[in-house]
C-alpha cells in the first residue's frame, strides 16, 4: 500500500498537477498527437514528490542527490535499462542517484497494488510525460516534455521547501507586451517550418547554464538607432554577422534540424559569458558581444518600471530599476527605455532570469522574471 506522505506541499500541489496534465492531454488528443504518456493520477504525484523531497535533504558520501524521476511503464520508455522493482523510498532514491546524474537520464517509476516502485532508467520518454526533477536540497521541479517532443521541457510547478510556485500557463501578466509573450510556458523551439521563429527560450536556457550571468539585447533587423545606446566603438563587433541559427538548412530531418539550431544557439550563448552585452537581431544574427550600454543623449534616466513573473497569484510591482538587480538589470532597463523596439534578456549569477520590453499600454519598461520556466 502507498505510505502516507508527510510533505505538506506535495498534498497541496498534487491536485493542481493532475488537472494540468489532464487538460494538456485532452488538448493533445484533439490534435491526434501520437505516443502520448497517460496523465498522472493525483495520488502517485503526491507520493513521488514526497519521496523525492525527503531524499533531497539527505547526502550520499557527502553529495546531495540530483535525480530526475518519470512516471511511466518500461515499455513506454526508449532504450530502458530494467533492473527490477525497488520500492520508491527516500533511501532507495539516494542510493540510485549517482547513476542518473547525467542529463537526459530518468529513473522510471510505476505502481502496483503495493505502491510506487522504481523499475530502471529511461533516456527517451513520450510527450506530456510527468517528470519530477530534484535540482538541489529542498528544490523540486515538476515538468513534462512538450507535446511535439522537442525543445526544453515545460515547467509546471516549483517547490522550494514550504514554498509552492505554480507556473501560470496563461501568463496574462504579459498581455500588454507581445514581445514577452514569446516566453509563455508552452513556447519553445518550433516545429520545422519555413522560419526559425522563437528560439529565445533556448537561448535563455543557454545563458543561464554557464552561471556567469549575461545580457542579451535583441534589436530589429537593419536598424542602427540602437547604436545611440551603445558605447562606440564596440569592443567585439562581429563582421560579418554570425547567422548560424537563421541559416540551418530546411531540408534536414526534423531531429537533425533541431540539433543544428540548438548547436548554433549554444555558440551564441557562449558569447554571453563575456563581460558586456551580446547584441543579436530579431532574426537571430549575432552582431556584437562585450558591448557597453550607455544612455542615449536624447533620453532621460529610467526611473520606474513594472515587474511581473509567470506564477499563479503573483502581483505586479512598480519600482525603480535599481531595486530590481545590479548593473546588468539597470543597463537592460535603460536600453529598452531608450529603444522601445528592442528586447533585453538578463541572466544573474544567482540563477534569476529577467526579460525587459517596452509596454506601449503602460508607457514604461516591463520586466518579467522567468527563472521558474528555466529550472
Amino acid at each position: 500500500m502507498l505510505s502516507e506522505p508527510t510533505y505538506l506541499a506535495a498534498r497541496m500541489v498534487a491536485p493542481m498537477i493532475e488537472t494540468h496534465f489532464a487538460r494538456h492531454h485532452a488538448l493533445a488528443m484533439e490534435q491526434a498527437l501520437p505516443d502520448l504518456a497517460p496523465p498522472p493520477p493525483m495520488q502517485q504525484v503526491e507520493a513521488m514528490i514526497d519521496a523525492a523531497f525527503w531524499a533531497s535533504l539527505r547526502r550520499e558520501e557527502g553529495h546531495p542527490p540530483r535525480i530526475s524521476l518519470t512516471l511511466l511503464r518500461p515499455e513506454q520508455a526508449g532504450q530502458p535499462v530494467v533492473f527490477g522493482k525497488r520500492r520508491l523510498t527516500p533511501y532507495n532514491l539516494l542510493k540510485l542517484a549517482p547513476a542518473v546524474e547525467q542529463p537526459s537520464i530518468h529513473l522510471g517509476v510505476w505502481y502496483d497494488d503495493e505502491g510506487l516502485y522504481v523499475w530502471g532508467t529511461a533516456t527517451e520518454i513520450p510527450p506530456l510525460c510527468f517528470v519530477l526533477e530534484v535540482v538541489e536540497p529542498g528544490l523540486l521541479v515538476v515538468k513534462h516534455r512538450r507535446a511535439d517532443g522537442f525543445g526544453k521541457f515545460v515547467n509546471v510547478a516549483i517547490l522550494r521547501g514550504d514554498q509552492l510556485q505554480l507556473v501560470d500557463a496563461e501568463n496574462a501578466a504579459v498581455d500588454d507586451c507581445p514581445a514577452l509573450q514569446l516566453f509563455l510556458p508552452g513556447q519553445g523551439l518550433p516545429a520545422r517550418t519555413g522560419t526559425t521563429d522563437n528560439v529565445l527560450v533556448e537561448l535563455a536556457a543557454a545563458m543561464r547554464a554557464h552561471g556567469r550571468g549575461g545580457l542579451v539585447l535583441v534589436v530589429p533587423p537593419g536598424s542602427t538607432t540602437w547604436h545611440e545606446s551603445i558605447v562606440q566603438p564596440m569592443t567585439y563587433p562581429v563582421h560579418p554577422a554570425y547567422t548560424g541559427i537563421a541559416q540551418v538548412q530546411q531540408d534536414l530531418s526534423k531531429r537533425k534540424w533541431l540539433e543544428e539550431i540548438q548547436r548554433s544557439i549554444a555558440i551564441v550563448g557562449g558569447f554571453t559569458a563575456v563581460d558586456g552585452a551580446t547584441i543579436i537581431t530579431r532574426d537571430y544574427h549575432l552582431l556584437a558581444f562585450g558591448a557597453k550600454v550607455a544612455r542615449a543623449e536624447s533620453s532621460a534616466p529610467v526611473d520606474k518600471m513594472v515587474l511581473t513573473e509567470p506564477v499563479v497569484g503573483s502581483v505586479a510591482r512598480y519600482l525603480h530599476p535599481a531595486q530590481n538587480g545590479g548593473t546588468r538589470h539597470l543597463a537592460a532597463a535603460q536600453f529598452v527605455h531608450d529603444q522601445h523596439d528592442a528586447l533585453a534578456l538578463v541572466a544573474s549569477q544567482d540563477g534569476f532570469f529577467t526579460l525587459f520590453a517596452w509596454s506601449a499600454t503602460l508607457q514604461m519598461v516591463h520586466a518579467h522574471r522567468i527563472d521558474v520556466l528555466l529550472l
